[in-house]
C-alpha cells in the first residue's frame, strides 16, 4: 500500500468512540480535524498526549478543528481512560486496524529484540476539503499539542 502524504486525499472512515459516540469522515465533511493515533489507552506516553489535547482544546475549538483519538483497544478500555483523565474528545476504537491500515500507522514494531505489529503514534491533520494538510509520524507526546495548535492556525 502507498503511503499516505500531505495533500493526499484522507481515507474515509468510521468507528465507534467514547461517550457513546460513533465518528466518521462523512460527519466531518467541510470540517477540518485531527486524527491521532495512539498505542494504547493508559499509558504514560498515551496520557501525556491526551491531555495535552485536552488542555489545547479550548484554542483548537476557537479553530473549528475536530479531535479525534484512535487507538486499537476495545471501547470499555477507552471509556475507562477518558473518564479517569476527563477527555472530552471522542477516543476511537479501531481493534481490525483498518483504520490504521489506510493511515500507515499500524507497523512493525520491536522491543527488546522482538518483532511485533503494533501502533505508529502519528497524527494526520485533515483541511475542510478532506485532503490531509499535515502528517507528524513518531509523535513525541508531550510536544504534540502545541505542533497541532500551529499547523491548524494555518489551515
Amino acid at each position: 500500500m502507498a503511503e499516505l502524504v500531505e495533500g493526499a486525499k484522507a481515507p474515509a472512515f468510521k468507528l465507534a468512540a467514547s461517550g457513546g459516540r460513533e465518528v466518521s469522515s462523512a460527519a466531518l465533511k467541510g470540517k477540518p480535524y485531527l486524527l491521532y493515533f495512539y498505542p494504547k489507552a493508559d499509558t504514560p506516553g498515551c496520557t501525556t498526549q491526551a491531555c495535552g489535547v485536552q488542555e489545547a482544546l479550548p484554542q483548537l475549538g476557537k479553530l473549528g478543528l475536530t479531535v479525534i483519538g484512535v487507538s486499537p483497544d476495545a471501547l470499555p478500555p477507552i471509556e475507562k481512560f477518558a473518564k479517569k483523565y476527563g477527555l472530552d474528545f471522542p477516543l476511537a476504537s479501531d481493534p481490525e486496524h483498518k483504520l490504521a491500515d489506510a493511515y500507515g500507522t499500524w507497523v512493525e514494531k520491536s522491543m527488546y529484540g522482538r518483532q511485533y505489529m503494533g501502533m505508529e503514534r502519528s497524527s494526520f491533520l485533515i483541511g475542510a476539503d478532506g485532503k490531509v494538510a499535515k502528517i507528524w509520524r513518531k509523535v513525541k507526546p508531550s510536544e504534540h499539542a502545541a505542533q497541532v495548535l500551529e499547523a491548524a492556525k494555518a489551515l
